[in-house]
């Protein structure tokens, strides 16, 4: 099992509507990344930066590096790409964390 860690960044005055997108995820997304051996994924929100955090477990043999061509994870994509800085292709600008610490 691999943890897996980045941060992406909300633009302002989007957070009510970035938490309501996620708490009315589209079945078939969540569907998507579970099929690809991504569990225990968590997102939180630092208000004063509006610096999303996100953490995620991926199992071995897992087909996370797969899901931006799936065209229900780039339909996502799109319509959050008003609330959040993105690539020209509007995937989100995710920067890479590099854990330090863990304790099970």
């Amino acid at each position: 099992m691999q943890r897996n860690a980045f941060k992406m960044k909300l633009k302002p005055g989007v957070a009510v509507e970035y938490k309501k997108r996620h708490d009315e995820i589209w079945p078939e997304l969540s569907q998507e990344i579970r099929a690809a051996a991504v569990s225990d994924y968590s997102i939180f929100l630092d208000e004063e930066t509006l610096t999303l955090f996100a953490v995620q477990k991926l199992s071995d043999g897992n087909t996370a590096a797969a899901l931006p061509n799936s065209p229900i994870v780039r339909k996502w994509w799109n319509a959050m790409a008003p609330l959040m800085d993105v690539n020209p292709d509007n995937s989100p600008v995710v920067k890479p964390l590099k854990e330090v610490f863990h304790l099970d």
